[in-house]
Order: structure tokens, then sequence, then C-alpha cells
């Protein structure tokens, strides 16, 4: 008896967790959650250029649009080969 009670326990205690992993959060759109969302931010070119970045000059757009072509132009594989 004392077997098919540990059982029953068992099986109801599986069951139970496999219910409860079958559970979805409610998604709602536009739910502003405490570090979730960005109040303010800067422009890319404004910020400070990385080491891994291609040089560009601080507050240029047109500057960094370049640097951005340059690395394109460097990922390219017929470029990098000697293609045209």
């Amino acid at each position: 008896m004392a077997h098919r009670t540990i059982a029953t326990l068992a099986a109801a205690a599986a069951l139970a967790l496999g219910l409860a992993a079958c559970g979805e959060k409610p998604q709602t759109l536009g739910e502003k959650t405490a570090g979730t969302t960005v109040t303010r931010d800067t422009k890319p070119w404004q910020g400070d250029p990385l080491a891994f970045q291609a040089p560009f000059t601080r507050g240029d757009k047109a500057s960094w649009e370049n640097a951005l072509k340059l690395r394109q132009q460097g990922q390219n594989e017929y470029i990098r080969i000697g293609g045209k």
C-alpha cells in the first residue's frame, strides 16, 4: 500500500510540474518596466570611436558614415580577394 501511495504522489507531483511549465505569461505591447526602456541615448556618431572601429571624427555624421562604408568594404569578399 505504501508503494502505491508514493507512486501516486510522485505521479501527481510530476503532473503538477508538467502543467506549471505549460503556462504562458501575458505579453502586452507597450508595457514599460524599469531597466528595459531607453529614455535617452546619443547618436552613434557622437560617441568616441572604439579600438576595433574605423576612425571617424566625433560629432561628424558624414565621417561616421564613411567609416561604416570603409568597414563594409573590408568585409566584402570580392574586394578582399582583389575582385571588382
